[in-house]
């Protein structure tokens, strides 16, 4: 606010204004594909929006209900609430303290990098494996029954076993599909409400119909009137587990969301978005919806796109709209009691669509096919053991990933190609000339336990490939950012075993940080300083000078 610009202010309360006639629609749709009473959507709409204009870093960005948690929250929820709504929302409302606190944590340990572990296809496929939960978990509702079951296989079987049992409101489905495609073809026009125009048209005319009760249509009803109190959520202790769960996979999905849609407004805008205040802002926003009856909140790339082009300059357009819904709860309640469940399912069905990714996983599987593979198990994962377990598939697998290039590097023996400054991969170039005696070999990744072991046996089979007896073995150590304990007592076990066979091990190029550690390993001094080379080169220059070996370098011949 201090250097708020007056010229701002119109802009602002009209993309306020603006944004609020998608606000409602979306924040009941999501509430009820999680499980949860419609009302509570807008308690996670108004409070969590005011918590992030407090505390949050990004100038133009919506936070509230989203579809990419909508399944996390309804696995934790339908099963442990029994269909009980006041256990419903003390449970979401749980989750969302949890990952508040989460979100808040990382924020203070400055771990905004941690979602940067989650590459693109893994972020694909679990996204992909949450959208098509989502889907079947709205199709009965598209279609005007409701069915039973946990997992997306379990809800896909008894979707069809209604819909071949003839339990099909053919009246819901019509108005529910029109819906979808309202939204689906207006969306291509930026500055028209297509979603207030679909849920606004199919509200009149199931009320002009009178179709609730004459065509069996399931409505939303009247909402509660006035805005939600302060109140602590309290659970039974056996559901603490799940919710601990739930809502450390929410903080994950959401601020992996949330981190890249701020930064792509922060590019946009020309300004920069601090990761860790961006955890803050969102704990913040998780913390305000668990203490008022809301549920998990993260980013929305569907509304935050309509405050930008409404033309709103700063956060004080998502306080305008959260102000203009709570006013709705105050002043106009009922006004949307003929909003058809199936229109509900309609608009969380289109938000789900827009989390697909296909056009980029075929671009992956042209170029790096296993990659590909990995999405789609990730996918697999979400639809099979369901949202939450799938969630925590996609973090092992990115784990492992992350480690197997570090688990199985690339390592090479090193030569010198006439013509071309520096020593090179001699499996690339056979070309390359060998100094007599001499082994280079570079260990391309951090030295660590998981492969300890395979450096020690690659340089034993460099040393043993030598076509002339060795007397020196160079580590390149330039690619090497680090040395854990059980390497460094692998390098010593090497060192022991080149001694004994008359052979001296040498390092080049090697880290500051990472000669610091074999300082406090006692590898350093046992090596001995005069065995660390800055170049490789000079390391060659010393051995050729130490043993007398007669090897002329092109650049000398030249």
């Amino acid at each position: 606010m201090r250097t708020y610009q007056g010229a701002w202010l119109g802009a602002d309360i009209a993309a306020g204004l603006a944004l609020t006639a998608m606000l409602v629609p979306v924040g009941i749709a999501y509430a009820v594909a999680s499980g949860l009473p419609g009302i509570c959507g807008l308690y996670a709409t108004i409070i969590p929006m005011l918590a992030y204009a407090l505390f949050g870093p990004s100038r133009i960005f919506v936070l509230g209900p989203d579809s990419s948690l909508a399944a996390l929250i309804l696995a934790v929820v339908l099963p442990l609430s029994a269909g009980d709504p006041q256990r419903a929302i003390a449970l979401a409302g749980m989750m969302a303290l949890v990952s508040g606190l989460i979100c808040i944590a990382g924020g203070i340990a400055r771990l905004g990098f941690i979602t940067e572990l989650l590459s693109k296809p893994i972020r694909y496929g679990y996204m992909n494996g949450i959208a098509l939960t989502v889907l079947i978990s709205q199709l009965p509702a598209l279609f005007g029954f409701t069915v039973k079951g946990d997992g997306l296989l379990e809800k896909g079987q008894g979707f069809i076993e209604a819909v071949l049992a003839g339990k099909t409101n053919w009246t819901a489905l019509l108005l529910g599909v029109g819906t979808l495609a309202t939204i689906l073809v207006l969306k291509r026009f930026q500055r028209v409400p297509g979603l207030l125009i679909a849920v606004v048209s199919v509200t009149l005319v199931v009320e002009a119909l009178g179709l609730a009760q004459g065509a069996g249509v399931s409505v939303l009803g009247s909402l509660p009137q006035g805005l939600p109190d302060f109140s602590f959520p309290v659970i039974m202790a056996s559901d603490l587990v799940p919710v601990l769960v739930g809502g450390f996979a929410v903080a994950m999905v959401s601020f992996a969301d949330t981190s890249v849609l701020s930064r792509s407004y922060a590019a946009r805008t020309g300004t920069y978005v601090d990761p860790n205040r961006e955890m803050l802002g969102l704990g913040a926003a998780n913390l305000a919806a668990g203490f008022f009856q809301g549920f998990p909140v993260s980013s929305s790339t569907s509304r935050t796109p309509v405050a930008e082009a409404a033309g709103a300059k700063t956060q004080l357009a998502c306080v305008v709209a959260a102000l203009a819904v709570a006013a709705l709860l105050m002043f106009g309640p009922g006004l949307l009691r003929n909003l058809p469940t199936a229109a509900l399912a309609a608009v969380v069905i289109a938000s789900a669509l827009g989390l697909i990714e296909v056009s980029d996983l075929r671009r992956i599987y042209r170029i790096q096919r296993w990659e590909f593979w990995l999405s789609i198990g990730c996918l697999v994962g979400v639809a099979i053991f369901g949202v939450i377990p799938g969630i925590g598939i996609a973090i092992v697998v990115a784990v492992i990933e992350f480690l197997w290039d570090g688990w199985r590097p690339h390592y090479a023996v090193l030569g010198r190609v006439d013509g071309i400054k520096g020593y090179h991969d001699i499996s690339r170039h056979p070309e390359a000339r060998l100094v007599p005696g001499l082994v280079l070999f570079r260990w391309d990744a951090p030295l660590f336990f998981a492969n300890a072991e395979l450096f020690q046996d690659r340089a034993l089979d460099a040393v043993a490939s030598s076509p002339t007896p060795v007397r020196w073995l160079v580590v390149g150590a330039e690619p090497v950012t680090s040395v854990d304990v059980t390497a460094a007592d692998a390098l010593s076990e090497l060192d022991d075993t080149l001694r004994a066979a008359g052979i001296e091990l040498c390092f080049a190029e090697m880290k500051g940080p990472v000669k610091d550690k074999l300082k406090r390993f006692g590898l350093f001094s046992r090596v001995g300083e005069e065995r660390f080379f800055p170049t490789i080169g000079e390391a060659v220059n010393r051995y050729l000078k130490a043993n007398q070996v007669q090897w002329h370098d092109w650049e000398d011949r030249a």
